[in-house]
């Protein structure tokens, strides 16, 4: 069975999907035996997308999102709309079935830690049952160090693996609390690692885009994974 890095988020739109394909990009270029899929999705499988084109000919759509949902809404809400019934067993299958077959699998939350994705479970079920290190995305601006820390003391409850955090910055302008959420953070939730990305253009969540980011990400990439790996 594989490693597992879950990566979960403060919210949804806090930069998952880009934390998830430009990792899972790092990764493959240096020769890592690395998958990455997306359990849940509400509304369109755009991020999905993006995943399998880091991926190409490496998992089947069915695969990688095995629980799509039409209505954009909390994958539970969803499921209920569409008179469905997600259970935990089933999800943990779904993940375990794509952990096999690799050495690291990257799973993408969806929304924030705590967001309903099936009946009586959400991310934090699945981060305990699957024993996952967990990777934890947030935006870099005013709000996000309350944010990150709930989420990190959340956490506690679920797991004693390893926690990173990423700050994402998905706007060329930035509030004044961007240039030292970083470092309060880590000295808030000392010794959790955290790290931040630069800005990273308009088009970020493009194989071109991440292809093109390739050198500036790639320190952060190589931290975490050291971070993994003690």
């Amino acid at each position: 069975m594989a490693r597992i890095l879950f990566i979960t988020g403060t919210d949804t739109g806090v930069g998952k999907t880009l934390v998830t394909a430009s990792l899972l990009h790092w990764l493959r270029r240096q020769g890592m035996d690395a998958l990455a899929m997306k359990p849940f999705r509400s509304g369109s499988r755009e991020d999905v997308r993006l995943l399998q084109a880091v991926q190409p000919g490496q998992l089947k759509d069915q695969e990688a999102n095995p629980f799509f949902f039409r209505k954009p809404l909390a994958p539970l809400v969803a499921a209920r709309a569409e008179r469905r019934i997600i259970r935990l067993r089933e999800a943990l299958d779904r993940i375990r079935r794509i952990a096999a077959r690799c050495d690291l699998l990257l799973v993408e939350g969806a929304g924030g830690l705590l967001a309903p994705l099936g009946e009586g479970f959400a991310a934090g079920e699945l981060i305990r049952d699957l024993k996952a290190q967990v990777c934890v995305a947030a935006a870099n601006k005013l709000g996000t160090i309350n944010h990150t820390l709930l989420t990190a003391r959340a956490l506690a409850s679920f797991s004693r693996k390893s926690v990173s955090v990423i700050l994402t910055t998905t706007t060329r302008s930035v509030d004044s609390s961007a240039a030292s959420n970083e470092s309060m953070i880590a000295e808030l939730l000392a010794p959790i690692p955290v790290w931040s990305l630069p800005y990273l253009g308009t088009e970020v969540s493009s194989v071109r885009m991440i292809e093109r980011n390739f050198r500036r990400t790639a320190k952060v990439w190589a931290a975490l994974l050291d971070s993994l790996q003690k």
